[in-house]
């Protein structure tokens, strides 16, 4: 009786310790897998990161390369002109035409692929283009030449001092900006002062003594051509601009808030800084800043048109306001590189730390005994569930 009674027993206790040795292999199973799978896991993270620095390094020895010579380019240029200014200066404005004729519809591309397209319809670009037709086609056009030197050296001359234009060899778009703006006051001056087709006109042969070119008869004359007909060339611009941009293609300025104008660039950056023009727009109400745009662009354009009759009639006063142009243009850009330019590298670098995946607080041996432990719980609920059934049978 006693011997039938204890082989149960013994049966129950030897599959008892099998199955609890079959879960503690399991448990040391599903450890390893564990502990292997976060392996594998760091060594993805550590070569992925390890692939995205490299990019990220490449694509800034390829940026620093470009710069760079980006950067020779632009001073192997400024020096031939410069020596192109005093060697042969009627023929700046055939280096002028060049220029215009490569870098904006280059700029165009560029823009419409950042969606910056709407910028080419600013006056700047309306006054190159007249300055083009001018230069080409119509050079010897004393009335047209006052225009085109009212636009220059009006409200595209002050306009580097104004918005603070920065003059910077190593970026393209920068510099391709300046020279919109300053390349054509230089060539009117040299075409005003210093063309030699200039000087004979000043005093031709056989004539009486001519004291400018082109001829003023007298200041009504000169204020006429010199500023009434230029605003009104401005004025029809400011028309075709409104038309084009806030009627014709208003829903498709709203529909992208991503395209960029002028204004809207504008208006987002003071805003911003919460300076002296978003104050101003702001006179009439948040509705009306548009109108008051328009408003202080045109008293910019009225103010530095008249301007350009005393800079029309003084050698000496063109000349201070060439270097007054220059001097501003170069003393931004000294500004951009020594104080702008530092600010976005470590501006740029707390970004790429910041992008750097985030390294595991827990190292694959200290993940093992956790794993273990886990492991060991669960076997253990297991066992105390089966021994309490195996109770339940020996009862």
């Amino acid at each position: 009786m006693w011997k039938t009674e204890d082989a149960p027993e013994e049966t129950n206790s030897d599959s008892f310790q099998q199955v609890k040795q079959r879960l503690k292999d399991r448990s040391k199973k599903v450890a390893q897998t564990k502990d292997l799978l976060s392996k594998q896991a760091v060594k993805t993270k550590e070569i992925l990161s390890k692939q995205a620095v490299k990019i990220a390094k490449q694509a800034e020895e390829h940026e620093s390369f470009i710069s760079k010579v980006t950067h020779l380019l632009g001073v192997l240029s400024f020096g031939g002109f410069c020596f192109l200014l005093g060697a042969r200066p009627q023929d700046i404005r055939y280096v002028y035409c060049l220029f215009y004729v490569i870098f904006v519809p280059l700029r165009w591309i560029y823009y419409r692929f950042k969606k910056w397209h709407y910028y080419l319809l600013d006056f700047c670009y309306y006054a190159n283009t007249i300055f083009l037709v001018h230069l080409l086609l119509y050079p010897k056009n004393e009335k047209l030449f006052m225009v085109c030197f009212s636009f220059a050296e009006g409200p595209l001359a002050w306009a580097l001092i104004i918005w603070r234009c920065s003059l910077v060899f190593s970026s393209l778009d920068k510099l391709v900006s300046v020279l919109i703006h300053l390349l054509p006051g230089i060539v009117f001056f040299t075409i005003r002062w210093w063309d030699p087709a200039t000087f004979a006109a000043m005093h031709p042969e056989g004539t009486s003594h001519r004291v400018s070119w082109p001829y003023v008869e007298d200041r009504s004359y000169l204020w006429k051509w010199l500023f009434i007909v230029p605003l009104c060339a401005y004025t029809l611009w400011q028309i075709l601009y409104f038309l084009i941009v806030n009627v014709l293609r208003r829903q498709r300025l709203l529909r992208d808030p991503e395209v960029m104008t002028s204004y809207r660039e504008l208006s987002k950056k003071a805003q911003k800084a919460n300076n002296l023009w978003w104050r101003l727009s702001g006179l009439l109400g948040d509705q009306n800043r548009l109108l008051m745009y328009i408003l202080l662009q045109g008293l910019f354009t009225v103010a530095t048109m008249a301007l350009t009759v005393p800079i029309f009639l003084s050698y000496e006063l063109h000349v201070i306001f060439q270097v007054l142009k220059v001097s501003a243009t170069a003393w931004n850009g000294g500004s951009f590189l020594l104080d702008v330019m530092p600010k976005q590298v470590i501006l740029k670098e707390k970004k790429k730390s910041e992008m750097q995946p985030v390294q595991p607080q827990q190292e694959p041996s200290e993940i093992l005994p956790e794993n273990t432990t886990q492991a060991e719980n669960s076997a253990e609920s297991e066992l105390s569930l089966l021994g309490h059934s195996f109770c339940v049978t020996k009862d």
